[in-house]
């Protein structure tokens, strides 16, 4: 029996490819990533969200399927969590060699990921609320997608705190602060600055691949 929408249709089969390649990608970077890191225990610290979302997202599919920008800013994110994990995030060979040709005081790569752990959760808070409450896009939903990515990175340098008091020395890697007594404010800061970013940057495109999904 034909679609009753093939426009529609069409649509899933080309998500399905993009997400077919999107998880080859996380999967292939996921391997190098775990072969040989620097250290163990902070390679599985950074690659922790990853190891914990792609089943969550792989299982919940089918009933509440996210758009193509969000699922790929999601890849994007886990590719950076995965090669911090892999090198650390103070030793990351292609910022460190910037550090070294502009004659930055530290390698900058992790801030970098707390950019982007602002940016990519400020979409993904955008679409769930747009799709599972009464908000629509405007200045309350701005305000409300700031509050939870900014959430998310102080829940995150709650952990930091917490894996630090349990662990001690070990945890000197994963915090990365470099001998920055700033590093926790400039981490929530830039996380901050990220959302704002995706909400300026990439509103228009989110919206329209709602709509295209009857989602908005």
């Amino acid at each position: 029996m034909p679609s009753a929408n093939p426009g529609l249709s069409r649509l899933a089969a080309r998500d399905r490819l993009w997400l077919g390649l999107l998880l080859l990608i996380v999967l292939s970077v996921l391997l190098w990533s775990g072969h040989e890191p620097k250290d163990r225990f902070t390679w599985f610290l950074e690659v922790l969200p990853v190891l914990l979302g792609l089943p969550l997202l792989l299982l919940t599919y089918r009933r509440f399927p996210f758009t193509r920008l969000a699922y790929g800013l999601m890849t994007l994110h886990a590719v950076i969590l995965m090669i911090g994990g892999h090198y650390t995030y103070s030793e990351m060979p292609l910022f460190e060699w910037l550090q070294a040709e502009f004659g930055w005081a530290r390698n900058h790569y992790d801030r970098l990921g707390h950019v982007a752990q602002g940016f990519v959760p400020a979409i993904l808070a955008r679409e769930i609320l747009l799709r599972t409450s009464p908000l629509r896009p405007g200045k309350w939903l701005a305000f409300l997608v700031l509050c939870v990515a900014l959430s998310i990175s102080v829940f995150y340098e709650f952990l930091e705190w917490w894996v630090a008091l349990a662990s001690g020395d070990e945890a000197v890697a994963f915090l990365a602060t470099q001998g920055d007594v700033w590093d926790t404010q400039w981490d929530m800061l830039l996380a901050w600055l990220g959302a704002m970013a995706a909400l300026l940057l990439l509103s228009g495109v989110h919206d329209r691949q709602l709509r295209q999904r009857g989602f908005l």
